[in-house]
């Protein structure tokens, strides 16, 4: 049994595993260029694997239950719940975690998008299917692919912050 979206979600599965092999590979390259990795470049590759390979599984738990013959409604409310939770968990304690590892809060601008933002749309989304109203595969594809585009965003962000540290090489 295909579901509604079965394409786009497998699509958006590639792209993240892909993203994320990409995101790790830049780090080695950097090191490689003769920086070493700081606190921050670790926290970020492994919130980036993390934030990714949630974001994966929520990619394929649809067709999973389709697998197993769940009425269309009952899969995306499952896969909803199953999903919301960690990213929920991860999203909101975001600020807290980078803290304690690195020391400060994130910047501002990676708080309002890939924090609020991005919380935002998953509880959005889990209340939504909750409620059953119609569209639940809509509402799903779309709470993950904001998620996925605010951890894009977040690393993109980070990133310039990364590459503007110097290197062994340079002077400081």
């Amino acid at each position: 049994m295909e579901i509604r979206g079965a394409t786009f979600l497998y699509t958006l599965a590639a792209l993240m595993i892909t993203f994320a092999g990409f995101s790790a590979l830049l780090f080695v390259i950097r090191q490689a260029a003769g920086a070493k990795l700081s606190i921050l470049d670790r926290f970020i590759v492994k919130n980036v694997m993390t934030y990714t390979f949630v974001l994966t599984g929520a990619a394929l738990l649809p067709a999973l239950f389709a697998l197993y013959g769940v009425e269309e409604t009952w899969i995306w409310r499952v896969s909803g719940v199953l999903f919301a939770l960690p990213m929920l968990a991860l999203q909101v304690t975001y600020p807290a975690r980078r803290r304690q590892v690195v020391g400060e809060l994130p910047p501002p601008v990676i708080y309002a998008v890939f924090v609020v933002l991005g919380s935002a749309a998953t509880a959005a989304m889990l209340v939504y299917l909750l409620v059953g109203v119609q569209y639940g595969a809509a509402v799903y594809i779309t709470a993950l692919t904001v998620d996925f585009f605010t951890v894009i965003f977040g690393f993109v962000n980070a990133l310039d912050i990364i590459m503007q540290q110097p290197t062994e090489g340079s002077q400081q």
